[in-house]
Order: structure tokens, then sequence, then C-alpha cells
């Protein structure tokens, strides 16, 4: 599998009146073709800026201070906003958390899938409409012929989102962001979502980048997964060396805090404390001041991401050869176990 887009050295900031907000820091990461990356992360460690960022949907006081997005080997980063309007749609695609917020509520949505396709391809509007309908029966809307001219507020929510993934897809884009799509859905539509991205994955070769807080769901579609804080990417490796040989003690805050676990033990974990205001980032690592595992050093400097495998990397002080041996939490290890 080839890269299809490369993030190296990005760092995203917004210039507010209060100071400059350093949203995304010096990330690093991969995409291949035909792949699942999920980022995962406490809401607002800039997941969603990265990829709105990616697509320069961002509002004007955002910039990037440094680094670059390539894709399929060109630098989108430097693009205009007129070549990024030929690139929208066409090569990258983005899926966002509402379909409300998204979708139109006035124009049926036929129409808006239809104008979708128009927008890149130069087919008459009878091949439009058909295309239209092979999508919404892609993503598994039923009867689209009948449903071809009704607005948004017929579906429910998860007919919605479907019908938003068939707009992204309309150009057939060589990359997906899929922004928590399934977090306004109940658990039955939910895991139907999820099969339905497999199977267009499956079916088209698209590679996604998907982007959620919930670690049930990353495990049921990730091939990869990349742990995120504070703007930064601390861990990131094969979704079975997060979920079964996670090294970063937030990666273990994370697993610790979910509520299946709690069902098994009895007790709900949690992360003593809030991550930190961006305004004027902490020196050292981020999370130190809610790592109980802190050594004196993560106060001081930042730790450089140390590899663990060919396609594990962690940025924890804990994996310096100077540092003390630290056992994971209990619930880690049966996680191996299981």
């Amino acid at each position: 599998m080839g890269t299809i887009l490369e993030v190296k050295n990005y760092s995203l900031s917004f210039d507010t009146p209060e100071g400059e907000i350093e949203a995304v820091r010096d990330v690093n990461f991969s995409l291949n073709e035909g792949e699942i990356l999920a980022i995962v992360g406490e809401s607002g460690c800039g997941k969603t800026v990265l990829c709105k960022s990616l697509l320069k949907l961002l509002p004007r006081n955002a910039r990037v201070k440094s680094g670059k997005a390539e894709l399929c080997g060109e630098n989108i980063t430097a693009f205009s906003e007129r070549r990024m309007r030929q690139l929208r749609g066409k090569q990258i695609s983005m899926v966002f958390q509402d379909p409300l917020t998204t979708l139109n509520p006035t124009i049926p949505i036929g129409k808006q899938i239809t104008e979708s396709i128009r927008q890149h391809q130069k087919i008459s509007h009878n091949k439009a409409k058909a295309h239209a309908l092979e999508l919404l029966e892609l993503v598994g809307i039923d009867h689209a012929a009948d449903r071809f001219n009704l607005q948004p507020h017929f579906f429910s929510g998860g007919m919605r989102q479907r019908c938003v993934l068939a707009i992204a897809l309309a150009s057939h884009p060589k990359v997906l962001l899929a922004d928590e799509p399934t977090t306004a859905l109940d658990v039955t539509v939910q895991a139907k979502m999820l099969d339905l991205l497999l199977s267009i994955r499956k079916r088209t070769g698209i590679a996604i980048l998907f982007v959620s807080h919930d670690l049930g769901v990353v495990a049921r579609i990730a091939d990869r997964v990349a742990v995120m804080y504070a703007g930064k990417i601390v861990e990131i490796g094969t979704a079975n060396e997060i979920f079964y040989d996670s090294r970063h003690p937030y990666t273990w805050g994370l697993l610790g805090a979910q509520p299946a676990l709690a069902m098994k033990t009895g007790e709900l974990h949690s992360i003593p404390g809030m991550p930190p205001v961006l305004l004027n980032p902490p020196p050292g690592d981020t999370f130190a001041v809610r790592n109980k595992y802190a050594l004196a050093i993560d106060y001081e400097e930042a730790p450089p991401m140390f590899q663990i495998s060919p396609t594990h990397f962690a940025a924890t002080w804990l994996l310096d050869p100077r540092a003390p041996h630290i056992d994971p939490p209990i619930f880690t290890k049966r996680r191996r176990e299981e």
C-alpha cells in the first residue's frame, strides 16, 4: 500500500485577542491507500481542528505555523483557495459529526448529491441523478428513488448521516475524513454505520481518517490508532499495539475510562484534572500534571517519540533507558491476557 496522505511536523495556531493558541503542535502521521487510521483523544485535543485544517475550512485567524500536508505527493498546505475548491470532494472529502449542520434543510437530498457530483464532473443532469441514486443505494438508503426528492427532515439521524456520506463519496475521493460520524447515533445505528464504512472501504479502496473519542468504536474499525493530547500525537501504532501493548500513561487513562471495562471490574476509572490551556502550554510534557507516573524531567523537557516497534511509537520518558521500571495498570495486563 502506498502513502496517500502524509502530515509532517504540522503545527497550527489561532490568533485571538488573548494571544496565540497552539491548537495543533508538531503532528506527524501518514495514511496509506485503503487504510483506516483513527485519531482518538479527549474533546478539545485538536482532532477536529486538524481535519478541518487539511481542507482549509478554518476561520481566518487560523494559520499553519510550520510543517506541511502532502496529498498524493503534493503539498496542499500551500494551495490557494481556488485550488482547494477543486480538491475538496474530488480528492479529499469530509463527513462531519452532525448531519443537520451539513445538509441544507430546504433542498431535497437527491438534489444536494447531484449538485456535488456535477461540481467536479462534466456530465448531464440525468447521468448525475442516476449516479446519485447509485450512491444512495451504496450507503444503504432503501427505496432510493422514492426518497430522492425528500428534504432531510424526512430522514432519521442515521439516514441523514448516510446521505452526508453519499455526498462525500460523490466524486470518488481518495481520502475521507470522518469526524465522529457515529457520535449522535444510537448503538444499533452506530454499528450499522461502522459496517457501512468498512464495506465502502473494501469496495472502493478509499483511505479513511476516522476521528473519535470512543475507543470501543475505534477498536472495531481501525487498522492503526493515533492518540492525541493537547494538540500532539503522544502514541501511534497498530490497533493491536495500542489496545494490548500501549505504553503512554494517557493511553492507559483512556483505556481505563471505558464504560465496558467498568462493567467487568465494577469501577469506572477517570483521568484526574483537565487538559491544559494551549494559550500558554506548560513546559515539558503537557500531560505531566495529570500523570501519576510523571518523572522530574516531565516537568522540564518534552519527551521525544520513542520507537517501540517498526509501527509503534510513544512520547513518554518512561521509555527512556534511564527511567525506572513502571508496571502498567492492572487492566492493561488483563486486556493482554484476554
